[in-house]
């Protein structure tokens, strides 16, 4: 884990799995463990294509918000329309959630896509 310090608060990049979240935490008990990504199959577009839903919550228990987050997501594309301010690829490998703003402990932003390939 790589840490920064600035502006009294930390600053940490994370690796979760295939996940790189980075994320700002004002509480030194908050850690990548408290980002929660779950993916599921959903019922498939009238063309036959697969959906999935994602959903990404903030589980830290003391109480932080997390903003920031970035997640590895390679080429990521959709045959369906994403809200950018939800989800969004930056560039390869590079996705940002929630437009970077905070997710407050407990919230979870879910978002469907489609995927051709």
């Amino acid at each position: 884990m790589e840490t920064f310090k600035g502006d009294s608060k930390w600053v940490c990049g994370l690796e979760k799995n295939d996940e790189k979240i980075q994320q700002k935490i004002t509480d030194r008990s908050c850690s990548n463990e408290d980002i929660i990504i779950i993916q599921g199959a959903s019922s498939p577009l009238p063309s036959g294509i697969p959906t999935y839903t994602v959903e990404i919550m903030n589980a830290c228990l003391s109480g932080c918000s997390i903003y920031n987050i970035h997640v590895r997501c390679g080429w990521f594309s959709s045959a369906m329309l994403i809200d950018p301010n939800v989800f969004r690829r930056l560039c390869y490998d590079d996705c940002l959630v929630n437009d970077g703003n905070p997710l407050a402990t407990g919230e979870t932003l879910s978002f469907q896509y489609a995927n051709s390939f």
